[in-house]
């Protein structure tokens, strides 16, 4: 019985091959790279691309692995990563797919619109408590972030709070869709999401990047022309010698049907 199972086992493994491309990693990048597989796999009959989550580090660690052919990031792949996969013999070639703007929500009954870049610093290190402090009622602020395997959580410490620490004791979310359900219950609670996920349980305020000068409201059309302060790209990593595996799946999301793609999911395409 257990010779008939592995059997059947490997001959699955052989059946799907080449044309089974594994993509792990960026819980921001995860809507877009499936509507892109989706997309793709109805155009080529027989190709299989499966896509799952768990935030840009689990992508990296899993290429180190070898049990992933694609990490999706939506951060760049850090110089210790890049040592381990060099010591593993391997290299990563780098792909930039998209350009995701990071919105800042609040919880729809929370009357504040506009915060400063110096405020979320503020909110997020833990130096200032209260939404009365930034022109909101005397409520005691929620802060909620991604965990620390999550290119988001990283790359909002480094271009929002200017590399400071998180504050002690922080909510941290193993999901974006956790920190959409979570401030969506909690009056006084605040986070970050990709564009993408925005909705109506959650309200987006506008940021300031020049000490309260202009405020502008996270959108593709303000990331597009600039305005928007807080974007950055998501990237796709892949070992070079896979190559002619992944190739196919890449030139699909960055051509002219892939890029309609992205804009439909609510990314900003690269051109």
């Amino acid at each position: 019985m257990k010779k008939s199972i592995l059997i059947a086992v490997t001959l699955l493994t052989l059946a799907m091959g080449a044309d089974a491309q594994r993509i792990k990693g960026s819980d921001t990048s995860l809507p877009l790279s499936q509507k892109e597989a989706e997309e793709y796999m109805k155009a080529n009959t027989g190709k299989t691309v499966s896509v799952t989550g768990g935030g840009s580090g689990v992508g990296i660690s899993a290429l180190l692995a070898g049990t992933t052919d694609i990490a999706q990031s939506s951060r760049k792949i850090k110089f210790d990563e890049k040592q381990k996969l060099q010591e593993a013999g391997k290299t990563a070639n780098e792909v930039i797919i998209a350009y995701d703007a990071l919105a800042v929500v609040v919880n729809p009954a929370n009357k504040v619109v506009n915060l400063t870049r110096e405020q979320l610093e503020g909110i997020f290190t833990g130096k200032i408590t209260n939404w009365k402090q930034v022109g909101g009622d005397d409520l005691a602020i929620v802060p909620y972030s991604r965990e620390t395997s999550s290119g988001t959580y990283e790359f909002f410490k480094e271009h929002v709070m200017k590399n400071k620490n998180y504050k002690s004791g922080i909510m941290s979310m193993p999901a974006t869709g956790a920190i959409i359900q979570s401030v969506s219950q909690t009056k006084g609670a605040i986070g970050y999401v990709g564009l993408a996920y925005l909705n109506n349980s959650v309200k987006a305020v506008k940021v300031s990047y020049n000490k309260g000068k202009t405020y502008t409201e996270p959108s593709v059309a303000n990331a597009k022309n600039k305005t928007y302060p807080i974007v950055r790209p998501l990237y796709y990593y892949y070992e070079s010698k896979s190559k002619s595996k992944v190739q196919s799946f890449i030139d699909y999301i960055l051509s002219d049907k892939g890029q309609q793609i992205v804009t439909e999911v609510g990314f900003i395409t690269i051109k």
